[in-house]
């Protein structure tokens, strides 16, 4: 197996398991939240999942620029998208509005979902093609 393709295909499987990650930590975020956990609790899932999401966002986005991705302009406003909710929750809480809160976060983990399964797919198979 030649460099590069090693390198591709270990690429989609850490972009897959940060994928995992990101979801189980919004999908915490949701379980604390819709049964009434301690808010600081929620703040601190909140905090550690948008830094997690930071730091995935700007390595998948080294990525696409490694690999001169097409969709990368597109791609990365849904980044900055998702960062802006999240932010906006963690002020939402803060503030103690945890029932707009809920149903934002659940809001995300959907639209996540949906990223993760088109825009993301899309990403992990120009990678693993060589494009």
């Amino acid at each position: 197996m030649t460099a590069i393709k090693t390198f591709n295909q270990s690429a989609n499987a850490d972009t897959d398991r940060e994928h995992q990650v990101q979801l189980d930590l919004l999908e915490k975020l949701c379980v604390a939240l819709e049964s009434g956990t301690d808010a600081s609790q929620s703040t601190a899932l909140l905090t550690e999942l948008i830094d997690y999401s930071e730091a995935h966002f700007m390595s998948e986005e080294l990525l696409m620029r490694m690999k001169s991705y097409d969709d990368y302009e597109d791609h990365q406003d849904d980044h900055v998208q998702m960062l802006e909710v999240l932010r906006g929750l963690a002020t939402q809480l803060n503030s103690g509005q945890t029932a707009q809160a809920t149903g934002k976060a659940r809001d995300m983990l959907g639209f996540i979902s949906q990223h993760i399964a088109t825009r993301d797919k899309r990403l992990a198979d120009h990678v693993r093609l060589g494009l």
